[in-house]
């Protein structure tokens, strides 16, 4: 069986050296705590200020690909973080290779946030996060099992490493859980292309060179709306600057830059493929860049 969270992963950032120190002084929970409830939802893993579960949206029909999701809850104040952390943090790792009759788990990350603080500015998610999976099957006529491990990190003022478990067997959705899985579902940014034509859209991105090469981009948005643009380089090891908005976007639009910096040591930017991703309270969309 395959796994593939969707992860970018990069190094670990100066501000999680302490981590080590930090997890000696916590006994995470392994064992999973029930609390009951339908059988479409895994029991809670908790930590000392985050709880994750497994949820189920499985359909009664004989398709072999499943619609499932990891929920991570955080007390007030702390953060984790999406696929690609920002200035400070690491991203989520999920592993479900000890699951039953599965093939594949695709990880999907919904529409992230900034944060600014004392580090620098990152990019995750506060109070609930839901990650959609697509979940293929070897065969669709067995019961399937999910076994997940969950490595992530948790921030407030202190960063703490959160080691979780959870296991559940698929099982149709009640109403209750479906709603919640398609809520997360949407929140997951859809595929697009420049320049497309839409209400939401990123209409224009190019490179300017100079003492300080950068990227220009431009998104579409209906007036008023709250814009956020995220940029994320073709590789792991690819620590792009936070886009930040910019004057002089035509009637409307709204414009952030970005230098072109954080690239490997030895590699060139020119003719690399950029992700950006575009956010709104309502709308998330990433379009692929090349970098000419």
């Amino acid at each position: 069986m395959t796994t593939n969270t969707g992860l970018i992963r990069f190094p670990t950032r100066i501000v999680l050296l302490a981590l080590a120190g930090v997890a000696a002084a916590i006994s995470l929970n392994d064992s999973l705590r029930a609390e009951g409830g339908a059988a479409d939802v895994s029991a809670w893993d908790r930590s000392t200020h985050s709880a994750v579960r497994l949820l189920s949206g499985r359909d009664s029909g004989s398709s072999a690909t499943i619609t499932a999701a990891i929920e991570i809850t955080l007390e007030p104040g702390w953060k984790t973080y999406w696929r690609y952390p920002g200035d400070s943090g690491v991203p989520p790792r999920f592993d479900f290779s000890a699951s039953e009759n599965v093939a594949t788990v695709v990880a999907q990350f919904p529409a992230p946030k900034r944060f600014k603080d004392g580090n620098g500015t990152s990019i995750g998610y506060g109070e609930r996060v839901i990650f959609p999976l697509r979940v293929i099957a070897k065969d669709p006529k067995k019961p399937v099992t999910l076994r997940g491990k969950f490595d992530y990190a948790i921030c407030e003022k202190l960063c703490v490493p959160v080691d979780a478990k959870a296991m559940l067997t698929l099982q149709p959705a009640t109403a209750a859980t479906a709603s919640v899985l398609a809520t997360a579902v949407k929140r997951v940014p859809q595929t697009s292309e420049l320049g497309a034509k839409a209400l939401f859209a990123i209409i224009a991105a190019k490179r300017e060179d100079g003492a300080k090469p950068r990227v220009v981009v431009d998104v579409a948005a209906p007036a008023g709306k709250k814009v956020d643009l995220f940029a994320e380089g073709p590789t792991q090891d690819w620590s792009l600057p936070l886009p930040e908005p910019i004057d002089g976007a035509p009637a409307g639009a709204q414009r952030f830059a970005f230098e072109i910096d954080g690239m490997p040591p030895g590699v060139s930017a020119s003719g690399a493929t950029l992700t950006l991703t575009a956010t709104s309270d309502t709308d998330a969309i990433e379009v692929p860049f090349k970098l000419d």
